[in-house]
């Protein structure tokens, strides 16, 4: 007999700390044996599972030993291996517990198609999950989670979901695209350090009919006149804002013009100032006594 096969044959009684030696084995032959053995346990899988080089095929016959799978840590270290084959990670990831999920959906080198799945998981959960773990999610949960917990609407949950570090632009915007938001939602967006003044976020509060008007016209200044001419255009926001629209695209062209009327031959800083004390002093006069 081979000193392979001996080593094989060793890896089917071994217990102990020559078990323990033989998960570190480079042959594949003598981890398949190894999963034969009586003596292995939960532990011994777990310390198998923590080699990042392991054989595929030793990743694929411990799927199908369904007495392993049994165990819920062997079940996570399997579907958190990096070379797990792909269809037996998408089947363990709906066994996985909740923060489980949000490991893999927010953990560096899982792939895209693995992430997205663990956020329908998470996604299809959130009904029926209890407040603390809605906030639990709020704080740590990936993006589409995030913007799914804002859209809810707890007040609970709202300031703290618009912290999360993994929320972003776009999961606000999707938000604000509802016309029908929990009235917590708007006032929260309105007054948070970071979004409040981010430019797109700004832009869909005025297009949104629950955005407080004083908020609104506290933006105007700062958009660009082509957003505010498409703002302004029939049918984008009721006709009681667009009047405010309307003026700003005004004062814009009418500051516009005269900057370019200032910056004139013969209309230089001289002039304008003159221009200034003059229409003050002039002013001055009308307001003082008889």
């Amino acid at each position: 007999m081979s000193e392979e096969g001996a080593i094989r044959e060793r890896a089917l009684l071994a217990t102990g700390e020559e078990l323990a030696v033989l998960l570190h084995h480079p042959s594949a032959d003598v981890l398949l044996a190894l999963l034969d053995n009586p003596a292995l346990e939960e532990t011994h899988v777990c310390l198998l599972l923590e080699r990042k080089t392991l054989p595929g095929e030793i990743l694929e016959e411990l799927a199908r030993r369904k007495p392993l799978l049994k165990s819920y840590r062997v079940k996570r270290s399997l579907a958190f291996h990096p070379h797990t084959p792909r269809l037996i990670s998408l089947r363990l990831i709906r066994d996985l517990y909740l923060m489980d999920l949000v490991q893999v959906a927010i953990l560096p080198g899982v792939s895209a198609e693995l992430k997205r799945s663990a956020e329908d998981q998470l996604l299809a959960r959130l009904p029926q999950l209890p407040l603390g773990q809605k906030i639990t999610l709020a704080r740590r949960g990936p993006a589409r989670v995030a913007g799914a917990l804002l859209a809810e609407g707890h007040a609970q949950v709202i300031s703290i979901v618009l912290d999360n570090p993994y929320m972003t632009e776009a999961q606000i915007l999707r938000a604000l695209s509802r016309e029908k938001l929990p009235v917590a939602v708007i006032p929260a967006i309105v007054h948070h350090h970071k979004w409040s003044i981010t430019y797109n976020v700004r832009l869909a509060l005025v297009r949104h009919p629950s955005a407080p008007l004083a908020a609104i016209l506290s933006y105007l200044p700062e958009l660009t006149v082509s957003d505010l001419r498409e703002l302004a255009a029939p049918g984008i926001v009721p006709e009681s804002l667009r009047k405010y629209l309307q003026a700003e695209v005004q004062r814009r062209l009418r500051a516009s013009e005269k900057t370019a009327s200032g910056s004139a031959p013969g209309k230089g800083p001289y002039r304008v100032q003159s221009g200034i004390s003059i229409a003050f002093s002039i002013r001055k006069i009308r307001m003082s006594p008889a």
